[in-house]
This record gives structure tokens, C-alpha cells and sequence, in this order.
């Protein structure tokens, strides 16, 4: 990434936090002008999920926009903005939308279709731009995707697709499950994970019930199950102390320290930002859960450093503000 900038500042998951947003860029020595966030010497990149759950969802993607579109800033698609194009896109589904509109599903996006009503070409606006959106980016010097990079698939991606970007057939064959396109889809913007075993279910911190756990793909030759989950909510002890099988141990994949520095969102985090591995660094820390909004000032690094880590801490810094204005 050159253009002239000095350094890049990769951004984890917004999802609404506006004000977060500001503050934190204001941070890193971000100014609005004519509208924009600008740095003299820096320029950031985002790791995707601006909409959903959060109180100021069209102001975030007013702010993102506006400094991709300023040459500012650059973007990658993350799990959430393409549900949301499922959602509203008409197709062959069981209620005529690539996207299933289950109560689940609904409850997911519930922030972001309140917050635009009465805003309807704005938000079709906002969807052909999520079209355009890139799935993963690659420099010399780092890699970038939502949840996991996964080599094979996107070697395969750029050949048929000529790029990093979908197109409108590649989205709605992206709707059938087991397809390359829907493979593409849920691997690099939901990442690895493994089925419970049993049958069991697990209820989330969020409410959710889970058949699936969220896993690692930088474990190296990991034996148990509770040697590569990867997400806030623990499993139970008798499941974490399972043996792992040949086919799960496929199915995990390996990201290597030899190779570029990687940076991931996704998959809440908790606690002090650090880097997972000395090439793997994740920046969501569950900022729209009063967490913090993190992000990683990358200069000419060699190994991610956890001192490059900057970031708000939305309960102690955002949410008094946040109350007071009426969200």
C-alpha cells in the first residue's frame, strides 16, 4: 500500500459505534476535513462489519465511505454486510430472498433496518456499494480478511473471479449451501469451525444456540478440542477435553508463522488487545459490548508488537456520552 502513505491503520469491527469510531481515529491523529477523515502520513484500512447491533449504524458508514471514496481509507467485506445484502436481495429462497427471514436472522439486523426506515435509497445505495466491497486484501507486506484466510479458496477466487471482489451471480450461487461460492463465503467471512459432537448445544453469551464452535487456524498440531476454540464463551469441560479427529484436523487449517502478517476481525475478543501469534493479530474486541474499538498502527514491522495496539474503551470512555445523547 503506497499512495504516498507512510503507515496503515487497520480497524476491527465498528458495527454501529460511531462515536467510538471518532474518538478513535481522533486518537491516532485522524482530522475531519471537508467531511473526511484524513491523516498527513497514514492511511487505514477496516476489517469489515460497520452495520448491525450498534447505536449509530448510518453514521459509521457515512464516516467509512467517506474516507474510502477520498482515497482515505480501504475496506473489506465483512460477515455482516453481506447478510444484510442476502437479506434484502430477492432470490430462490424458501421466502424469496438469498437470505432466509428467520426470527434469528431478523433479530441479527434489527439495528440496521430501524436505523434506515425511511431511508430506503439511501440503503440501496449502501447495498450496490457492499457489492463492491473486496472479500480479502493482500500487500507485499500483510493480509487482511474478515475471519479466515484461507489460501486455497482464494487462489481459486482471483483465478475465476479476476479480482477480490463477487459479482451479482457469484452472490446469489453464494445462497447454495456446499457450493464453491457459498464455501468462499462462509470460510473467509465466518471462518473455521467445528461441530459440537453429540449433538450438543451451547447458548451463547448473546443468546444464541450454537451446534458449532468457533476454532483456531493457527494452532500447531493441537490434540484436543479445547486446544483451538476460539471465542468468548468456553466450551464445556467434557467437550473441550475430546480428542480431536483426523477430518477435524482438516477441516481446521494451518497459518504458518513464515507467512505475511495477517490481520482478522469477527470473533470477540476480550480483554487487553495483543496479538494472537507474532503474524496474527485479531481486532475485534467486541466494542458494540461496551468492549473496546482496536486498532493496529502497522508501520515496518517485522512481528506484530503488542504496544501498536490502540483503542477505546467504550464503557469507560463512550458509554456515559453515549447515554447522553439519547441511544
Amino acid at each position: 500500500m503506497s499512495d504516498g502513505f507512510q503507515g496503515v491503520d487497520l480497524i476491527g469491527d465498528v458495527h454501529g459505534c460511531a462515536i467510538s469510531l471518532c474518538l478513535l481515529l481522533d486518537r491516532m491523529g485522524y482530522r475531519r476535513i471537508d467531511g473526511v477523515y484524513r491523516h498527513p502520513v497514514r492511511k487505514a484500512v477496516f476489517i469489515g462489519d460497520i452495520v448491525d447491533r450498534g447505536p449509530h449504524i448510518r453514521e459509521a458508514l457515512h464516516i467509512v465511505r467517506a474516507m474510502v471514496e477520498a482515497g482515505q481509507a480501504e475496506i473489506i467485506m465483512g460477515n455482516h454486510e453481506y447478510n444484510l445484502l442476502c437479506y434484502l436481495t430477492p432470490g430462490s429462497g424458501v421466502d424469496g430472498y438469498l437470505r432466509e427471514h428467520t426470527p434469528r436472522h431478523q433479530r441479527i439486523l434489527q439495528q440496521t433496518l430501524d436505523q434506515f426506515r425511511g431511508h430506503q435509497a439511501e440503503l440501496d445505495d449502501y447495498l450496490e456499494w457492499f457489492m463492491q466491497l473486496p472479500l480479502f486484501l493482500e500487500t507485499d507486506r500483510f493480509r487482511a480478511v474478515h475471519a479466515c484466510w484461507h489460501q486455497e479458496l482464494i487462489d481459486r477466487f482471483k483465478s475465476e473471479q479476476g479480482g477480490n471482489r463477487i459479482d451479482r451471480a457469484f452472490l446469489h450461487r453464494s445462497a447454495v449451501p456446499d457450493s464453491f461460492e457459498w464455501e468462499v463465503m462462509d470460510r473467509l467471512l465466518r471462518g473455521t469451525h467445528l461441530r459440537l459432537p453429540n449433538d450438543e448445544v451451547i447458548v451463547s453469551k448473546d443468546g444464541f444456540k450454537r451446534r458449532f464452535f468457533r476454532t483456531k487456524f493457527w494452532a500447531d498440531n493441537p490434540q484436543h478440542m479445547g486446544d483451538v476454540v476460539f471465542q468468548p464463551d468456553p466450551l464445556p469441560e467434557h467437550i473441550a477435553r475430546m480428542p480431536l479427529t483426523d477430518s477435524q484436523r482438516e477441516d481446521l487449517l494451518y497459518y504458518g508463522p513464515e507467512q505475511k502478517l495477517l490481520f482478522m476481525g469477527h470473533y470477540w475478543c476480550e480483554g487487553m488487545p495483543v496479538p494472537l501469534t507474532d503474524n496474527i493479530a485479531c481486532l475485534d474486541y467486541s466494542a458494540v459490548k461496551y468492549g473496546k474499538l482496536v486498532a493496529y498502527r502497522l508501520d515496518d514491522e517485522k512481528a506484530l508488537r503488542k504496544d501498536k495496539f490502540v483503542w477505546v474503551d467504550v464503557a469507560r470512555e463512550v458509554g456515559r456520552l453515549d447515554t447522553e445523547l439519547g441511544s
